[in-house]
């Protein structure tokens, strides 16, 4: 079976929760889905880049959600979804998927 790069698994828990919560009108389960990816994502991290790594792209993942309500006032929620997940993913690529 193929391994699921943990990029994807960041991204797709930042928009996927964010989708989630927006379209059920039901924010816990957006953060269920947030809070699995995130688990997905950081068991890879460790996996792959040890505990530094993990807890680093941890602490970027959590920034990205939180990062996201406040820059949703001023360039909208999708986009700034969307820019956290780009970031996230992007990071998480460089550090624990790129090798």
């Amino acid at each position: 079976m193929a391994r699921v790069p943990s990029s994807a698994m960041a991204a797709a828990g930042l928009v996927g929760g964010y989708a989630i919560a927006r379209w059920t009108k039901k924010r816990p389960l957006g953060g269920v889905v947030l809070g699995a990816a995130g688990l997905a994502a950081g068991r890879e991290w460790h996996r792959r880049g040890g505990a530094p790594a993990a807890a680093g792209l941890g602490a970027l993942y959590i920034a990205g959600f939180a990062g996201a309500h406040p820059l949703a006032k001023k360039v909208g929620a999708w986009p700034a979804v969307l820019g956290a997940a780009g970031v996230v993913a992007a990071t998480s690529w460089a550090v624990a998927d790129r090798a």
